[in-house]
């Protein structure tokens, strides 16, 4: 099994695939974010912090029964609840391509949790590299299109890698699948070149 990796302030991309021998071996391509174990520390005992200086307050503002009082703490503190449990955080993400079959993406979250979306290669139109603009940042996305669906669908639902992490993806996606890598603008190779 041969691995190589790229690495980036932000993401490490992996990529393993089997002997170059055997035609059909799975091909393994992972985006992991670059995080230490120091720093999700640190982040848990600041939330606990929080925590506690948030009951030491409460407890000194509702030292008398009053309604209003009582109410916009409790709100103020379920809505902080809601916001740590809506928050999802991204392990890694990976692309695992089985080309007679087709490719599962698999998301891992660092409470462990796995979701994971098989499509057919049959159902694969053609991959695409898209340039997303928003009015904060600018990013590139490897899309699909998909027959039957009208909308593209993202491999990187949570992550955001380079587009130097992105092109090996696409280019093996496009091998996969059968389609014409040339079609690559001038623009694009001196983007990732550079």
């Amino acid at each position: 099994m041969s691995r190589s990796s790229l690495s980036s302030k932000r993401y490490t991309y992996i990529h393993e695939s089997g002997s170059e021998t055997r035609r059909g071996a799975i091909d393994i391509h992972r985006v992991i974010i670059n995080r230490s174990r120091s720093t999700g520390y640190a982040r848990l005992m600041g939330l606990a912090f929080f925590l506690v200086i948030l009951g030491a307050s409460m407890y000194f503002f509702l030292e008398k029964d009053n309604p209003v009082r009582t109410l916009s703490w409790s709100c103020l503190l379920s809505g902080f609840f809601v916001l740590i449990q809506s928050r999802k955080l991204v392990k890694k993400e990976s692309v695992i391509i089985m080309p007679t079959f087709g490719i599962q993406l698999e998301t891992q979250y660092l409470s462990g949790k796995t979701v994971s979306r098989f499509i057919p290669l049959g159902k694969i139109l053609k991959p695409v590299l898209v340039e997303c603009v928003t009015p904060v940042t600018c990013y590139w996305s490897l899309s699909l299109f998909l027959r039957g669906e009208e909308q593209l669908t993202l491999v990187f639902k949570e992550l955001h890698p380079s587009l130097k992490m992105l092109v090996p993806i696409w280019k093996a996606l496009c091998t996969v699948i059968g389609t014409d890598q040339s079609e690559v603008t001038t623009e694009e190779k001196h983007v990732v070149s550079g």
